[in-house]
């Protein structure tokens, strides 16, 4: 699972310049993929997910808000936003991906490039998500 969790890695990394650069999505992947010397498969991973969490963006952010009341979701430093965005599109719309091993790769992604208290606020804001929406709701 080393590749997808470089992909994770990358995907992240893509949606953050397009979050805060407005780079364009499919120039940003490839780009990104090249230089980190990432497989096929990681290629189409990390695109698949940069592309689910764009186009769901605005329910993702709406998840946020609600599970995350005390921070606006349009102030969360863009890492954690889109950490958050990954793990609940993952959550919600990647069968494949065990509930854990989502939550646990969000985490690592925010020990690596959030903040100190990014790790504690996303298995918090995760956590809080998940007690509202047992495995079974999110994927019948």
């Amino acid at each position: 699972m080393k590749v997808r969790r470089q992909a994770r890695a990358l995907a992240l990394q893509a949606l953050y310049e397009i979050d805060s650069a407005g780079h364009a999505p499919d120039e940003v992947v490839p780009r990104l993929a090249e230089s980190e010397a990432l497989s096929a498969e990681g290629v189409t991973f990390a695109t698949a997910l940069v592309q689910g969490v764009l186009a769901c963006a605005a329910q993702l952010d709406a998840i946020i808000g609600k599970h995350a009341p005390e921070w606006p979701v349009d102030q969360l430093a863009i890492v954690d936003r889109n950490i958050l965005r990954m793990a609940l599109y993952e959550l919600q719309h990647n069968a494949d991906v065990p509930i854990k091993v989502a939550v646990n790769e969000a985490v690592e992604l925010a020990k690596t490039f959030g903040s100190d208290t990014a790790p504690r606020f996303i298995n918090g804001v995760l956590g809080t998500f998940l007690q509202a929406h047992p495995a079974g709701e999110l994927r019948p």
